[in-house]
């Protein structure tokens, strides 16, 4: 698979379940010590996170690191 479709298919998870927990990306970024730049970008697509960066969002998004990487492209109902 292309790199950027991965890409933008990690940074849709993460936007899925940023908003499916009512959490802002100014929230977001806040709690993990980035900006709301950095996390728009990330959801986007438009960077290739670290495995620490992905770390510190599933910390802050209050998840299991895996559940990020494995979680289904849909919302919760």
């Amino acid at each position: 698979m292309n790199k950027e479709v991965l890409l933008k298919d990690l940074g849709e998870k993460i936007r899925l379940i940023r908003k499916d927990k009512g959490i802002t990306q100014v929230q977001l970024a806040h709690s993990i010590g980035k900006d709301q730049q950095s996390i728009q970008r990330l959801e986007a697509g438009n960077i290739n996170p670290s495995y620490i960066y992905l770390q510190e969002i599933a910390d802050g998004l209050n998840i299991p690191l895996l559940d990020l990487l494995s979680k289904p492209l849909t919302a919760k109902t």
